[in-house]
């Protein structure tokens, strides 16, 4: 703020200099021969109190949550400027009276002394009171010449270990451009990112619980941000570990044997092997497939699985099926079906041939044409205005959270409102044209000079990217290719951690930073060295996707056992073991069509087009069973809008929806088939379970199936029913609950 307009704040109504004059005059009655006060200053010491008594918070008076009473704040204090003038020069002088300090409204509102709706913020007796009846007091100044700036803010100690149950006082210190550093533990703002391995309190404590692992705890002060990082140790003895596959299982097993969690054992092959199909294809072994893997002797039959599904079709089907939901290939209207179909046929070739990721992304960005010449462009026709384009991009391809900063300065971040219009002048450049088909356009760069007006100061910023910049651009230079080249850069500290952190997630359920879209220094990772040798990795490959699935998949950390052992059941984010999940929508419908023999119909589509092929989220609409396991509308880049969590509506699908009693009743389905088939009971039980879990009954298990085909089934008179009818209804019997157990509904 330059100095005229620190005067203009300060003087601009007479009843101010009035009311500075009283306020000088009782001061020098009142304090005698007693030394002068220090001037407080508005931005370095009132704001963080109003910050800190949640003044300006997003439910209290900030602007962003609309302000309550006509009295608003900027969020968490990023304009004090602004901040200043609603408090001084609003309320017709009502809120502050240097005359006399303590019938300012805004002392007595958060002090409880009038009615609030907030309700008591500052005790009468706290230092916070003090401080600001003494600013008021003084006449409210905003700052005084040669004031300094906050520059930095570090908390101490940074790195710290926690028994379960210990505790760790937190120092925070604030550090200004004179070089001075105060103390501001008392005003900071303190967050915890998992409260259920740690507490902290509003005086920075922090206490740890009983999960083990790595907990971070962010500080906030004025816009500055730090973060301690915790280690809470088990402490169980690690004599015994896997051999190390490759880079992965020696960060994974290091950091098992630091904090004491023994690893679970590594799966068995019948496991392994219905997993990485299910990961990798989305799709359950075949029998045969089954039959060959298990009886197999080949020392490297895991490798040559993973690469053997990883050429096939059903890869691509399934990460196509991934990305066409988080790239909103949705269906709004009838003529979208070209534009979809395409998109979805353009990303699954993509991902067979192993096109780079990073040309992959170049290739959307950057597309230009009409959808038939260059399916690339119908992202364009999803995502149209410049500030969904930079949202979901940076969100998506960067892992970084923009939207906050288009209104503010980032709450948890250090991106500003410049970074935000920066980012999304890349876009500013994207011209259309309508064609000849209804509801296509044609996507071109129009030349010109790339910039987006920052709504908030009305300048026009020019393209800059996250933290780095781009140079000057060309009018007739596309800048959404210095985006791209900006993103596949060696030195980008996002891209290729984005896509190995999402791809982390997709196989071990949890991301080495989770969520996995909020990448931020206030959110580190649970394992940092792993996840930087994951990203050298992929740059060293040429952003090579297979490449990163194999060598995630080809890990012992990825093959241990879903089973837990006495020490690592409570573990959430260390990878002793597998963490099961459940199958999603479209996978659980292709394995009960797998395992019963029939088959789902789709409307314009080839007879025995599997759910993870479908193109685009219309086909939810015919589907009751998609709606109710979640499948995603394809509304959003993230992937929370996918359902993973257990229902009541879901159980009672599985037990008695008609479309399940269908397939299960399916004529030449597999229980038709079985109670036909020339084969003992013993073999035709042990088909079920290949297929189910590719793995033989165990014993009790192939015991009781035996007993249920033999017991003889009567009608409602009690007549012995036909036996051709009875082994049919006893199969389907078996079918059913076998697609209801946990076993067949989870990944494990």
């Amino acid at each position: 703020m330059t100095s005229h307009d620190t005067d203009r704040l300060r003087w601009r109504a007479p009843r101010r200099i009035v009311g500075l004059l009283l306020a000088t005059l009782v001061g020098a009655f009142s304090a005698g021969a007693a030394e002068p006060e220090s001037p407080v200053n508005f931005v370095n010491d009132v704001v963080p109190v109003l910050t800190k008594a949640g003044c300006n918070a997003g439910v209290c008076h900030a602007k962003a949550g609309g302000g309550q009473n006509g009295f608003q704040l900027s969020l968490l204090g990023f304009v004090p400027q602004e901040d200043y003038e609603h408090l001084v020069l609003e309320g017709r002088g009502r809120r502050l009276f240097p005359a006399a300090p303590d019938q300012s409204l805004l002392l007595m509102k958060a002090s409880g002394q009038v009615p609030h709706g907030g309700g008591i913020r500052l005790d009468q007796t706290s230092e916070d009171y003090s401080l600001l009846r003494r600013w008021i007091q003084q006449g409210t100044p905003y700052a005084s010449e040669g004031d300094p700036e906050l520059v930095a803010l570090e908390v101490l100690p940074q790195l710290g270990s926690l028994e379960p149950g210990g505790r760790q006082q937190l120092k925070s210190l604030a550090r200004y451009s004179d070089g001075s550093v105060r103390d501001v533990t008392a005003l900071a703002l303190y967050e915890c990112n998992d409260n259920a391995m740690a507490e902290v309190t509003e005086e920075g404590l922090v206490t740890a619980l009983d999960i083990p692992g790595k907990v971070a705890v962010m500080v906030r002060y004025q816009g500055k941000v730090a973060v301690f990082n915790g280690s809470i140790p088990l402490g169980a003895p690690v004599e015994r570990l896997p051999k190390s596959r490759n880079f992965i299982d020696e960060f994974i097993f290091a950091n098992l044997k630091e904090i004491g969690i023994p690893p679970s054992e590594i799966c068995d092959d019948a496991t392994f092997l219905r997993r990485v199909s299910l990961d990798i294809c989305g799709r359950l072994p075949t029998e045969p497939e089954a039959a060959e893997f298990l009886a197999s002797r080949e020392p490297d039959k895991r490798e040559q699985v993973i690469d053997r599904l990883l050429r096939s079709p059903a890869y691509a089907d399934y990460f196509a099926n991934k990305w066409t939901s988080l790239l909103k290939n949705r269906r709004d209207d009838a003529s979208d079906i070209t534009s979809n179909f395409a998109f979805h046929a353009w990303l699954r070739d993509s991902l067979l041939a192993n096109t780079p990721y990073d040309q992959l992304v170049r290739e959307l960005l950057a597309a230009t044409g009409t959808v038939i010449e260059n399916p690339a462009v119908a992202w364009y026709k999803r995502v149209k205005e410049p500030k969904e384009q930079i949202e979901d991009v940076a969100q998506l391809f960067l892992g970084v959270r923009m939207q906050c900063a288009q209104c503010h300065h980032h709450p948890f971040e250090r991106w500003s409102q410049d970074d935000y219009y920066g980012l999304s002048a890349f876009f500013s450049q994207v011209g259309r044209k309508p064609t000849d088909t209804r509801g296509e356009d044609l996507i071109f760069h129009q030349r010109g000079i790339a910039g987006s007006k920052n709504i908030q100061t009305g300048l026009t910023v020019r393209p800059k990217a996250l933290g780095d910049s781009v140079g000057e651009i060309p009018p007739d230079e596309d800048p959404r290719l210095h985006l791209a080249n900006w993103m596949s850069s060696r030195t980008n500290p996002f891209f290729a951690k984005a896509l190995v952190n999402r791809y982390w997630k997709h196989f071990f359920r949890r991301g080495l930073i989770e969520p996995e879209d909020d990448i931020r220094d206030t959110n580190p990772p649970t394992n940092p060295e792993l996840l930087a040798a994951l990203e050298d990795h992929f740059r060293s490959s040429g952003f090579d996707l297979k490449e990163l699935v194999r060598v995630i998949t080809s890990s012992h950390a990825y093959q241990l056992s879903a089973t837990p052992n006495e020490h690592n059941v409570a573990d959430r984010q260390n990878y002793s073991r597998y963490y099961p999940k459940r199958l999603q929508a479209e996978v659980l419908l292709d394995a009960i069509d797998q395992l019963t023999g029939a088959s789902t119909s789709f409307a314009n589509l080839p007879a025995g087009t599997r759910a993870v092929a479908l193109p685009d989220n219309s086909y939810n609409r015919s589907s009751a069973f998609l709606r109710v396991f979640g499948r995603p509308e394809s509304t959003s880049v993230c992937e929370c809008e996918r359902v993973q969590s257990a229902s009541l509506a879901q159980s009672l699908h599985m037990l008695n929806a008609p479309d399940i009693r269908a397939k299960l009743a399916s004529s030449n389905g597999r229980a038709d088939r079985l109670s036909k088939a020339e084969k003992s009971d013993a073999e035709k039980v042990a088909e079920l379970y290949m297929a189910a879990f590719s793995r033989e009954p165990r014993p009790r298990e192939l015991e009781i199936a035996l007993g249920y085909l033999a017991e003889e089934r009567t009608d409602a008179a009690g007549k012995p029913t036909d036996k051709t009818k009875a082994a049919r209804e006893n199969f389907q019997d078996l079918i059913w609950a076998l697609i209801n157990t946990k076993e067949f509904l989870f990944n494990h």
